[in-house]
């Protein structure tokens, strides 16, 4: 299953020229049952990504353009009345699905985001009274631009909170640029995009990452981090014990991607800065990605 782990990252890396390091970072949260948000301009191939996931572990993949004229049952479903058996029929939206897109998220109101919430936590949405649960396994890539701000409703922190992982692609590196520019056009390359791994096979990777050994040294460290930034002078609200929780897998599935059976600081170090930099709030102007990386810095391995 490894190799085709190997080659699936590949065939995406075929897909989204230059970006390897992204690239396996989302392949990461995936592993580790997250759910990711691509935050970054438009045209660098932020939902090209999210097909191209899909594509790999042959998840059912649905997009929805988030508005502001979206309501909850757009993306839920609605129970519709059915005259013949004097019964309500439940329709399902398009959240029931393996690999959802919502694209420009924070476009929506905070009532229609928050119809995500229970959906990304608890793999179920409840529709009049009723519970109905989502198809396993279920992911969330949501996008939004962070420049263009016209408009939109910035996600809370209990939202931000249930991202796993947030990634930036940014521009293209001049050689990958030119492969871009000259190559064949990448609806083409998703159309050939053959799926290496199955859903199944993401549940089992997942499975296998849970099992790698973190030492306790490890867990020191990792909790250092998290002691750290609750009592730095610059942010205002430190990591959550789930961030915690999130580290820690996110941390296993790195080092399921470099074929070890154990968690190295370098595989907390790897998936640090997009973990914690949209949880982290900061106390004056800094950034909460200047700010994970100044507690990567002050923190020593020991």
């Amino acid at each position: 299953m490894h190799l085709r782990l190997q080659a699936a990252m590949a065939q995406v890396n075929q897909v989204l020229l230059g970006k390897p390091r992204q690239v396996k970072l989302a392949f990461a949260g995936l592993i580790a049952g997250g759910h990711l948000l691509l935050e970054d301009v438009p045209g660098v191939g932020k939902t090209t990504l999210a097909h191209a996931l899909a594509a790999s572990f042959a998840l059912d993949f649905k997009r929805v353009q988030f508005t502001s004229d979206l309501l909850p049952a757009d993306i839920i479903g609605v129970s519709v009345y059915t005259r013949e058996d004097g019964r309500f029929h439940f329709h399902p939206g398009p959240i029931f699905t393996g690999l959802l897109l919502a694209d420009e998220i924070n476009r929506a109101t905070p009532k229609t985001q928050s119809a995500l919430l229970e959906a990304m936590a608890e793999g179920q949405v409840t529709v009049d009274g009723q519970t109905h649960a989502l198809p396993q396994p279920f992911f969330v890539v949501a996008t939004q631009n962070p420049l263009d701000l016209n408009g939109t409703f910035p996600l809370p922190d209990s939202q931000l909170d249930r991202f796993m992982l947030r990634l930036s692609l940014g521009y293209p590196d001049p050689a990958a640029e030119r492969d871009l520019l000259t190559g064949n056009d990448r609806r083409e390359w998703l159309d050939r995009h053959r799926a290496l791994l199955t859903g199944a096979d993401l549940i089992a990777l997942h499975q296998q990452a849970q099992q790698l050994t973190a030492s306790p040294a490890l867990l020191d460290y990792l909790q250092a981090l998290l002691t750290a930034s609750r009592r730095h002078p610059e942010i205002r609200l430190g990591l959550s014990p789930r961030a915690g929780l999130s580290l820690l897998g996110a941390a296993r599935a790195w080092a399921l991607l470099g074929r070890r059976r154990y968690v190295l600081p370098e595989d907390v170090q790897a998936v640090f800065v997009p973990l914690a930099g949209h949880r982290l709030v900061p106390a004056r102007g800094a950034s909460g990605e200047a700010l994970a990386r100044a507690l990567l810095a002050e923190v020593a391995v020991d």
